[in-house]
């Protein structure tokens, strides 16, 4: 909602003065003089205003909420409490009211005020903004207010509140995930994932090499201090890298021809042809970076390990992709538990340097922000069984364009084997399928296009539950909330702006 006050200063002090002392508004609007008395220490002396029913009527069904006795009784469940009320403590309960006051109900906002003290209300929180139009009334404003009344009575408050306001609702608590807003914040999504760290898993292929580990902690500490905007860090590998590297480089090339997908075979041509891609060296982030932003606008970024999916996911929102520097273990060249340069510089950046395939990725990191955890864990998936071992088809057969596939020898062979099954790419059913990480995929899913593969997410991610939609400024490098209708209209203008563009081009080609 948005937080700006849209009443005149004059009813804006009204409205702090309602909340805050609801019995000298009341008496100011009941009597219209300024109350005679005010004790010493600021806080103003209570009075009584000639107009009481409203309070009257409260405590009454406050009284007969437990049976028509004139004493309080302790009510039933309240309609609201499933949901709504998300804290309970000391019999006290928090919950978010949301409200409106249209000008054919002048005193409605100052009764208000009075429910709030006569059920002893603790305002936490407020917010306002201006009114939809309604067909009974025009509504001048909309209030969210958060507060704490007592359990027994927040059923009698929620009816008092109706009948002096329109379209009273209790609403759940929405807590919306933080997530970074421009690209500088990046630099706070670092949470690593050490479960595959050699300095952890005792399974790693250097677990027991002191040597390999103090080198990975070498080049790490280069991704720890790296910052946006600083110059990516270059790593001089030693002969024996350079021989793993070769080993991998050499066995994945010669089968990939037959193997990978058209678009991956098209990138990795050009990074041999532009970045010196090749079994002698292996390349620096720098370099590669600066070929990738010239074809999709995706740059890289070093990282130290294995990110959290949350943190890996919102980097793409940015078209950056979190890259490692180090390189497997020398004693296991076809195998890492984790990914390291080989995975990312064979797998990965071939694909990214694809128009369509940059954009479904980017797009799996836009519908992240701001994600439930529920609402994360399938979108990993899904990024799991499509960009790190999807399948596609192309010319009558399926081929490889998942990065997991793309460098790892066994499992490229075996997945495009006749021993796993195929499925159809399908999001609903894609997000919520069981996979391994330790061994090779019982199931792959195939997407008939990138084109098709990317309108299916759009529309499952129309579906995920945020109270509000993203939008990219490549121009700023930033994500832009649109969660008010003059931010949708801004973006509509810019749209219309490239259409004219676009439609100036057309009408050019055609009259020549």
């Amino acid at each position: 909602m948005d937080l700006a006050l849209s009443a005149s200063p004059f009813f804006q002090i009204w409205l702090l003065l309602a909340i805050t002392s609801p019995s000298l508004i009341y008496s100011l609007w009941s009597d219209g003089t300024a109350p005679a008395e005010m004790k010493t220490d600021g806080v103003v002396q209570t009075f009584s205003g000639r107009k009481q029913s409203l309070i009257e009527d409260a405590r009454r069904e406050r009284g007969s909420a437990g049976g028509g006795g004139g004493s309080a009784a302790s009510p039933g469940p309240s309609r609201y409490g499933d949901g709504f009320v998300f804290e309970e403590k000391d019999g006290r309960v928090t919950v978010n009211v949301l409200f409106a006051l249209s000008s054919e109900k002048n005193a409605g906002f100052f009764k208000t005020g009075k429910i709030f003290e006569t059920f002893e209300a603790k305002l936490l929180h407020i917010e306002s903004r201006a009114g939809r139009k309604c067909k009974n009334s025009t509504m001048d404003l909309e209030f969210f207010m958060k507060c704490e009344v007592h359990s027994s009575d927040l059923d009698v408050f929620v009816n008092s509140l109706k009948r002096v306001a329109d379209d009273v609702r209790c609403m759940p608590e929405e807590k919306v995930p933080w997530f970074p807003r421009q690209i500088k914040d990046l630099d706070r999504c670092n949470m690593l994932i050490t479960k595959f760290d050699p300095d952890m898993d005792h399974d790693h292929p250097g677990y027991n090499d002191p040597e390999y580990r103090k080198r990975r902690t070498v080049i790490s500490e280069l991704a720890f201090r790296y910052k946006q905007g600083d110059p990516l860090p270059v790593v001089e590998y030693t002969a024996e890298e350079i021989s793993t590297w070769r080993q991998v480089y050499q066995q994945l090339r010669s089968i990939y021809p037959s193997l990978a997908c058209k678009q991956f075979l098209d990138g990795l041509q050009q990074l041999e042809k532009e970045c010196g891609y090749g079994e002698d060296r292996i390349p620096q982030l720098q370099e590669v970076s600066a070929f990738l932003k010239e074809r999709t606008g995706f740059q890289l970024r070093p990282v130290a390990g294995l990110l959290s999916a949350r943190d890996f996911l919102a980097s793409l929102a940015f078209r950056v992709f979190q890259c490692t520097q180090y390189i497997r273990h020398s004693s296991a060249p076809m195998h890492s538990p984790e990914p390291d340069c080989c995975h990312e510089l064979l797998g990965h950046i071939p694909m990214l340097a694809d128009k369509e395939f940059a954009q479904f990725s980017q797009e799996i990191g836009l519908a992240s922000l701001g994600a439930s955890d529920e609402d994360i864990e399938k979108l990993s998936t899904l990024y799991w069984f499509t960009v790190e071992f999807g399948l596609c088809k192309q010319n009558g057969a399926v081929k490889a364009y998942g990065a997991g596939l793309l460098s790892s020898y066994g499992e490229l062979v075996y997945a495009l084997s006749n021993e796993p099954e195929y499925k159809p790419f399908a999001p609903e059913e894609t997000a919520v399928q069981p996979y391994q990480d330790q061994t090779y995929q019982p199931v792959y899913f195939v997407s008939e296009s990138f084109e098709d593969a990317k309108m299916k997410l759009r529309k499952y991610s129309a579906n995920i539950k945020r109270p509000f939609t993203v939008r990219y400024d490549p121009f700023t490098c930033s994500v832009e909330v649109l969660d008010q209708p003059s931010k949708i209209q801004n973006a509509l203008s810019q749209m219309r702006e490239d259409l004219k563009t676009l439609h100036s081009a057309l009408e050019k080609l055609s009259s020549s």
